[in-house]
Order: C-alpha cells, then structure tokens, then sequence
C-alpha cells in the first residue's frame, strides 16, 4: 500500500529544514496583537497557524501582546482578545506575557546601540523627519544630530527616560543607513517620548519603544523560533534581523511572513468598525452582522467551523480574497450532523383541525436528527389547535406548489395528514385562520400505505408553543456596490442587513434553550442563542446561516 503524501506549505518546509539543519532543535511559535480593538476573522487565521505549528512540533506558543502604544490600548481589549483565543482552543498554558514586561530589558537594549555607535538621539520633528527620509527613488539625508557622541547620546536618552523632554521634542533612531533602498532601514526612530498611562505598567514611563524595535526583542526574549507574521512587514524584516543581529542575541528568531485572509464584501478594518459602532449602525463591536470573533461567536459559528475555513483557505505567499460563502459552508458542514432539527414556525398563522378531540393533546416522537441517529428522539406535543408558517398555505396556488391550498391534502411533520376545507381572512384580506380535517389512520410511524401526498409541512401547537424573536441576517455591506463608496469613502450598507421577526412560535423543547444553543430550525436554517438579548422567558435567535449553499468546494486533483 503506497504511503499517502502529504503536502507541506512554505512555513512547515522553512521550518523542517530549519530542524534538519539545527538551526533550531524545537519549534516554539506566538501570536502577537496589539490590543486596540477586537480581533476578526482574519485574526483567526494567524492565531490558529501559530498555534497549529506548535502542535505539530511539539513545540511551544505564546500568547503576548504588543502593548507599546498606549494611545489606543484597553484592558477591554486585552480581556476580548483573551477570549476569545481561548474560544478558538488555542493554549498558551502559563505563557501570557506584555511586551509592557520587557521595558526595562528594551531600555538596556537601547543604551546598547548608543553605546556601540548604533543609536542616536534626534531633535528633528516628526515632520522633518519625513523630510530627510527621502523617496522610494531618492536616497535620504542624514540628520544634524547624527553625529552626537556616544556619551552625549546616552545623557540625552537618559533624560528622555526621567521625563525632561515634551511629547515629539526628541527622539531615538537607529543608526544604520539613509541611503538604503529599503525606507524601513533609514535611520528608523526606535524610541518616542509619550507621557501617556499605559494600562499595564500605569505612569512609570514616559518614552516608549517603536514596534519595530520591541517585537524582535519581546521574540529573543522569549527563545521564539518562528516569527510568523502577514505579509505588510515583509519590507520590515531587514529591521527585524537588524535588531537581533547588533543585539547579539544567541539563536536569534526568524521572521516568515504569509498573505493575510481577506474576506470578499466584508469590514475589518477597526477604524470602520469603531464608526458602526458610534454611529449606532450596529449593536458593538460583537454585532452577529460584523466578522469579528466575537461577533461569529455570538451568531453561533462554532471554533471548528472557523478552523475549517483556514484550512480551506490555506498558507501561502499570494495575497487572495475567500467568498462569505466558503465560511457559510463551513458552519453547515460542522452543525449538520451535530443539532437538532427542531420546529419553530417563523411568521405564523393558526391552523384548526376540526374533527380533531377539542382538549386532547398527545405526544408524538419525532427524530432529532434524521441524518444522525445517535441524537436519539424527542416527544413534540400535537393538539387540534396549530401554527403552520404562512407561506405553507396559498388560497390560489401556482403549478408544482404541494403545500396547503383548498382541497389540497399534506403531512404535518411526524404527525398526520390533513386536508384544507376553508379558511378566513381579515378586513383587509389577510388569512387568519385556515381550517382542516385530519384522517387518524395517516399517523407517522403507523405504516399507512393507502394513499400518498406530495407536500410536507412543519407546525407548532399552538397550546404549547413558546413566543420568540428571531433575527435574520444578510451582509451589512451591499454586495453590488462593494465595501466602500469611491467617491467620499463611505461604506455601501445593506439598508436589509438585519431582519427582526417578533411573535415566532416555537415548539416547547426549546424552553430550556441557554446563550450559545444552536439548533437546525426545520426549513429555515440554522439559529443560536442571542447572548445579550435573550433571557428565558423572551427567547431571542440570531440566524447563523440559511439551508441553501451557492459554496461548492473546488475539486481536488
């Protein structure tokens, strides 16, 4: 039997070779954010890549963040994000550090570089910095202040340390190269004075380290083998090796960089989202219309829909954009055989059995799920008096449509058959009543054979029946538009993103449904649990994703 090959993408033969050739004798991985906002979908892929390597070699992952800029960062943020890669299943064990732990050790860092010739304090603005940088064809100038000597430097940085200096009055770059091609790598500033209060370590400093600087430092630190990261800071990697290579750390890490998982028709960006969010467009930040991890969470995705997705999407170096569709298939294929499939009738209207006993009621036994056995079954109280979904019921059908209409005969789902014999209507010529007999011999589950119907319907007792919201969704960016508007930069939002259904009728199994629950609503699609809105006596279900799939997966060679 010939032995399957398995194919391996770029990072996993990087880091093989990198094991056959010692260069590192474990694989020890992290993720990284800065917490200045909640992590989305895209996220999702780096945490479970990094994650996912460190299983697979035995290895080790890190959760830290990149907390060097106190203007945005949020203890709101740092507990969203933690979080939510617990949610995800990624285990950073007892390895949960701040970049905010190594300041001392960045500082000591940085006096090092002066002290080699490598750093320089500069007097230069913010602006004419930008201005001896230079182009991308125009090599830069160096600063006045280049020059300063190495006892100069460290009195000056020293002072920028104990407060001195104003916001932008000084800073410290690296010395390295005005004339090098690559922009990152002139003379880039590795240290800005901020008197900010930083979450973490409160006011005790008042300069702050660039990312530039911090992250290959907060890496050797922490012995990571494999700096993986998107790939925006392929351009970076130069600094990167810079730092570890003049700060002489022993076995220093390596920098891969991969392309970056965009959805097609959807907002990441945080600066947009944080606008939804303050102009009430959406509910927060967990919105079940945003991508947001915490927003799929709430909708009802499940961590294993999430990581199937990555993995059809894939690791590579060429930038490509997923269809919505592709992560919609993923949440079918994982609930299918896992949930129920339950009745909730979603715009109801009462049907009537008239020769049905007036105040009997009885159980019937309907499968959970008939495509998984092992759920078992469940008792579905049925009485003469039900709620059928009014689009089941059309009082001039067109050709090929086997629901209810008058004279027409169906089976009510795990139950009998029934025949239309009238209905009413309102003032203004809406159904409110549809009325039927039902034949006793048609019993689900009795063997009856004599004759046959075309159309089955689901329905709900109505004695029985528990009131619900329901909440339908669509992409809260209109698909034919595109995301934003070109002419002032606005986003194109779908005026139909969010559907709300009130006064749904639900059968009464669902009576102990908890935030999270996620269940198959028969002929609808699938629905969770809202966790903010719903309480047990005001039931409250977003729809995670509708029955019908455009998705079809490529076919393999």
């Amino acid at each position: 039997m010939e032995k399957e090959i398995v194919s391996r993408n770029f990072i996993e033969q990087i880091i093989d070779k990198d094991l056959a050739e010692g260069r590192c004798t474990t694989v020890h991985t992290r993720f990284p954010p800065e917490p200045n906002g909640y992590l989305h979908i895209g996220h999702a892929k780096s945490i479970l890549l990094n994650y996912g390597l460190a299983q697979e070699y035995h290895g080790k992952f890190n959760m830290r963040f990149d907390d060097t800029n106190p203007t945005k960062e949020k203890t709101e943020f740092v507990e969203s994000i933690l979080e939510d890669i617990r949610w995800l299943g990624a285990d950073w064990e007892d390895r949960l550090f701040f970049a905010s732990d190594y300041f001392e050790q960045m500082y000591e860092a940085a006096v090092k570089l002066i002290k080699k010739g490598k750093a320089f304090v500069c007097d230069l603005s913010a602006e004419e910095i930008r201005e001896y940088r230079g182009t991308l064809t125009e090599p830069g100038k160096n600063s006045p202040y280049r020059d300063r000597s190495v006892e100069e430097n460290l009195r000056l940085f020293q002072e920028m340390r104990d407060g001195v200096y104003k916001d932008g009055e000084k800073v410290l770059r690296a010395k390295i190269d005005m004339a090098s091609p690559n922009i990152n790598m002139r003379d880039p500033v590795i240290y800005r004075v901020a008197h900010l209060t930083h979450h973490n370590t409160g006011d005790k400093w008042c300069i702050y380290p660039m990312y530039d600087f911090a992250h290959p430092i907060e890496d050797a630190i922490e012995g990571i083998t494999h700096s993986i990261c998107t790939l925006e800071f392929e351009d970076h990697r130069p600094l990167y090796d810079w730092v570890v290579r003049e700060l002489e750390y022993e076995n220093p890490p390596k920098q891969i960089e991969f392309a970056k998982l965009y959805l097609k028709n959807v907002v990441t960006g945080k600066r947009y989202i944080k606008k939804l969010v303050e102009d009430g467009s959406v509910d927060g930040w967990d919105d079940p219309r945003l991508v947001s991890i915490a927003a799929l969470r709430r909708r009802g995705y499940t961590p294993e829909s999430i990581k199937q997705f990555v993995e059809l999407c894939g690791v590579s170096k060429a930038q490509s954009v997923a269809d919505y569709a592709m992560l919609e298939y993923c949440i079918r294929e994982d609930l299918k055989l896992k949930r129920p499939r339950m009745m909730a009738v979603l715009d109801p209207v009462k049907l009537i059995i008239d020769n049905y006993p007036e105040d009997q009621m009885e159980e019937l036994e309907i499968e959970n799920n008939l495509e998984n056995e092992a759920l078992g079954k469940r008792k579905v109280p049925f009485g003469r008096e039900l709620y059928i979904d009014r689009e089941d019921f059309m009082e001039n059908p067109p050709k090929k449509y086997f629901r209810l209409f008058p004279g027409n005969e169906v089976r009510l789902m795990g139950a009998y058959f029934v025949k239309c014999v009238d209905f009413k209507k309102d003032e203004n010529g809406k159904v409110t009543e549809i009325h039927c007999t039902y034949d006793p011999e048609t019993k689900s589950g009795s063997g009856f054979t004599g004759r046959k119907v075309k159309g089955t319907i689901h329905w709900v007792a109505a004695k029985t029946a528990i009131p619900a919201t329901v909440r339908l969704y669509e992409n809260l960016i209109d698909e034919e538009k595109g995301v934003y508007n070109e002419e002032d930069g606005s986003m194109n939002l779908n005026p139909n993103s969010l559907t709300v259904l009130e006064n749904c009728q639900l059968e009464p199994a669902f009576a102990k449904a908890k935030a999270y629950d996620s269940f198959q609503f028969v002929r609808q699609g699938f629905f969770c649990v809202d966790s903010h809105d719903s309480k047990p006596d005001a039931l409250v279900f977003n729809r995670i994703v509708s029955l019908k799939s455009s998705f079809k997966l490529p076919k393999q060679d």
